[in-house]
């Protein structure tokens, strides 16, 4: 606005002292954007480019904070942090924050992987899916596994205020421990149906008695198929299957329990029965899952198998 103030006034025949009085500048000022004006006309009086500051943290801060990222941490540190990326480049924490972030470098998250061990980890993996998605005729289909260690956790429950003013689930920090409880569970791929049976141990003398209850609720003229990851509880049962052939057992590949769907009703289990609740003994936790079984049940559904690639690395 003042630059084009000073042109106006230029353009009516104005001395140059009576505008730069009119738009308080300097005459200076006024003979500069005149000069510009009639050399360039309107684009004159836009700002010309300039190369300001000469960055602090260039390229070259990014590629040292990437790179010093790829050997050990300090000593006494188990990962590399910002203020130690910050110390050993001799630069600003603010700076190597900005780096990681457009790189989308996250030093604080962590996720997990597996390395594919099991030679045999296609074969087996398509065995599962394969009794998933297309089950032998005549035959029941049923994964097989374990919850170990269910802790009857005692502690005050209920619902708090936060600072925000929001309302969330609440647990008091103390808490009392009643023993645990290990809980076998049998899901039917086609129904959905679970069968239970907690027990004090997780030993095969335990898993072998649980595999006898199914296969009586199992029709005597039914193949019945069986999912079971790799634990040793389930392994050595020779002398058991030689008794049942009409039992099939399935094992997962090695550390792929994923596989197994019965891990999803786990989960089911845990966020609905046992996440934040509250147990004075074990016979209370055991209650517990009865009354989740006996809610589930009737409502049941089968799983739908919807990984379409499964990987083994």
């Amino acid at each position: 606005m003042d630059r084009a103030r000073i042109i106006i006034g230029c353009l009516a025949g104005k001395r140059v002292g009576d505008v730069a009085g009119e738009c308080r500048t300097r005459p200076n000022t006024v003979i500069k954007w005149r000069q510009r004006f009639v050399q360039s006309g309107l684009a004159g009086l836009r700002d010309a480019p300039r190369l300001g500051a000469k960055p602090v943290y260039g390229a070259d801060f990014r590629n040292r904070v990437l790179a010093v990222l790829e050997p050990p941490p300090p000593a006494g540190q188990a990962s590399w942090d910002g203020p130690a990326v910050a110390a050993k480049l001799n630069g600003s924490v603010q700076a190597v924050w900005r780096v990681l972030r457009k790189e989308g470098v996250c030093l604080q998250r962590q996720r997990s992987w597996c390395v594919r061990t099991d030679k045999e980890f296609a074969v087996k993996a398509a065995d599962m899916v394969g009794l998933y998605l297309n089950p032998p005729e005549n035959a029941l289909v049923v994964s097989v596994d374990e919850k170990p260690s269910i802790q009857a956790l005692e502690r005050a429950v209920g619902y708090v205020e936060t600072d925000s003013g929001k309302i969330v689930r609440g647990c008091k920090s103390t808490y009392k421990r009643h023993g645990t409880l290990n809980l076998f569970a049998a899901l039917q791929v086609a129904t959905g149906l679970i069968q239970t049976n907690p027990t004090t141990l997780k030993r095969r003398e335990e898993f072998l008695p649980f595999m006898d209850q199914i296969v009586a609720d199992t029709p005597a003229d039914r193949q019945l198929h069986v999912i079971l990851d790799n634990y040793c509880t389930h392994k050595r049962c020779e002398a058991w299957l030689a008794s049942h052939s009409n039992v099939h057992f399935h094992f997962t590949p090695t550390s792929a329990s994923w596989l197994n769907q019965v891990e999803i009703w786990f989960g089911i289990l845990t966020r609905k029965a046992l996440r934040g609740a509250s147990f004075k003994n074990v016979t209370e936790l055991r209650q517990a899952i009865a009354a989740f079984m006996a809610a589930y049940n009737p409502k049941a559904k089968p799983f739908k198998w919807r990984k379409r690639e499964v990987k083994g690395s």
